[in-house]
């Protein structure tokens, strides 16, 4: 009987290691999502400098129909001192 009772209980002492291996991963995931949420900040200046850029083009387009005034005047002045002339020969 004493050859059957020492052997079943010495074998019984090895699953404490793989306890071991559940407390380092957990530190390893934390301070790497934290470092990466810090770039979103620069896509927010690229909003503040198109609006200018569409104001100043519109209003200064618009300022070129003056001119076409001034082709009704000198057109009248050139049919009267031509037939005027040729009558002297």
């Amino acid at each position: 009987p004493p050859y059957y009772s020492p052997s079943p209980k010495v074998d019984y002492k090895s699953p404490p290691p793989p306890y071991v291996y559940s407390s380092p991963p957990p530190p390893y995931y934390s301070p790497s999502p934290k470092v990466e949420y810090k770039s979103p900040p620069p896509p927010y200046v690229y909003s503040s400098p198109p609006p200018p850029y569409y104001s100043p083009s519109p209003k200064v387009d618009y300022k070129s129909p003056p001119p076409p005034y001034v082709y009704s005047s000198p057109p009248p002045p050139y049919y009267s001192p031509s037939p005027k002339v040729d009558y002297k020969s």
